[in-house]
């Protein structure tokens, strides 16, 4: 099955122009459907069957995976069931998928309005990595990119005279997403005082760069994030995707359209957006209920 796997994730790759990222989060779903088939003695993925299948469901669900990873695996399941089929014989297998579940939804995590400014305030501490990573927070919620998408930004990327940058996301795809005043602000800060401080030797074309004169790596700036959201007092769990959940539901809020929202997330489709819009509804539900005086009791006095 190992073959069957790294033989689909070629495919992927050379024909589906995949991303090194996206190959590294399938091939790791794959690897749990080979792991728990490899539990039952079984080594070719033809061999699948409908128990079978309903089981690894169940182990899924059983693993505590949250709502949108189980969609992840299950999409990674189906599109190599489809490949299997297609080239290696398995079309009994395919039809398993049918009628399964696509995705659990779960509401994506937001910081508010206030936490966010609250982050974004933080006094500067004159350091060129301090400023750097100013830099990088207030462009990652000014512009809504991944964390993946602001690493990977280059110098020729910017367009601080304009006020908008070129990013590149998943399949390579590129778009243009305005950057914002303050954004433009510290951006601007970063490149006159911090990172000629931190370009070493070998010039780098990466736009933010580590102290070692590198490019900015995703678990870099997660630490960096994690360190400024403790300076802010802020004690939830942070991410950086989080950011880019901010920005959205921040926009929405504000009346942005949601075709707009999609353009500059980079959404393929406007129904990946659309779930910011639930974001919205749950809060003006809990604002409803915690606030509409004529609330129903469960009891009542006599």
């Amino acid at each position: 099955m190992q073959e069957q796997i790294e033989q689909y994730l070629t495919v992927l790759q050379v024909e589906g122009g995949c991303a090194s990222n996206t190959l590294a989060a399938y091939r790791r779903d794959l690897k749990k459907l080979q792991g728990f088939l490899g539990k039952q003695g079984i080594e070719d993925a033809r061999l699948l069957t409908k128990p079978l299948w309903l089981q690894f469901l169940g182990s899924l669900r059983s693993a505590g995976l949250s709502p949108a990873s189980m969609g992840r695996c299950l999409a990674a399941v189906r599109g190599f069931y489809k490949w299997v089929s297609q080239h290696l014989g398995a079309s009994e297998a395919e039809g398993f998928f049918k009628g399964a579940p696509k995705q659990w939804l779960q509401l994506p995590k937001v910081l508010s309005e206030a936490e966010m400014l609250r982050l974004l305030n933080l006094p500067l501490q004159n350091t060129p990595s301090d400023t750097r990573d100013a830099a990088m927070v207030e462009l990652l919620y000014a512009t809504g990119l991944r964390v993946s998408e602001l690493v990977g930004l280059e110098m020729a990327d910017l367009n601080l005279d304009v006020g908008f940058l070129q990013a590149t996301g998943k399949r390579d795809k590129q778009r243009i997403v305005p950057i914002g005043d303050k954004a433009r602000e510290l951006v601007t800060e970063y490149l006159q005082s911090a990172r000629p401080a931190l370009v070493n030797k070998r010039p780098s074309s990466a736009l933010f760069l580590s102290r070692l004169g590198r490019a900015m790596t995703r678990q870099c700036f997660w630490k960096i994030l994690k360190a400024r959201t403790a300076r802010a007092g802020i004690t939830k769990p942070i991410s950086p995707h989080m950011l880019r959940h901010s920005f959205a539901t921040h926009l929405l809020d504000h009346g942005a359209d949601l075709r707009s929202v999609q353009t500059m997330l980079g959404h393929a489709s406007i129904a990946t957006t659309q779930i910011y819009t639930h974001v919205e509804q749950t809060r003006l539900k809990k604002v409803h209920d915690q606030y509409f005086p004529r609330k129903q009791r469960s009891s009542v006095s006599k």
